[in-house]
């Protein structure tokens, strides 16, 4: 089991990732809250969705996240090092997204 260090270590990650590919892709019209959580570590982060960037990430829940993920701590560290294959992820029940449809097709561009 990742521990709650190694989660948000893996977010921010994430988030510079993201950042860094903002700029040389199409701008995504995607604003929204996002809530990411961890359910074996009975922890959450969260943060928002701008423009294709990932910012103002923060440890905490946000119950009224427009978008969120729930998923274990090693899912999450294995998604983001690109060790687990999010559409398989999400077939298996390994993960799963809480958003509206086209939300989810937005997101598919950023991943």
């Amino acid at each position: 089991m990742a521990s709650v260090d190694e989660c948000r270590q893996a977010l921010q990650e994430l988030a510079a990732r993201l950042n860094g590919h903002a700029g040389a892709q199409e701008r995504i019209d995607l604003d929204r809250t996002l809530a990411c959580r961890i359910t074996d570590l009975d922890t959450a982060f969260h943060g928002r969705l701008e423009g294709g960037r990932l910012v103002d990430l923060v440890d905490g829940d946000d119950p009224q996240a427009k978008i969120a993920l729930n998923t274990t701590s090693d899912d999450l560290v294995a998604l983001v090092h690109g060790q687990l294959d999010l559409a398989k992820a999400l077939a298996a029940r390994r993960v799963s997204i809480k958003a509206n449809p086209f939300d989810l097709m937005k997101l598919r561009k950023l991943l």
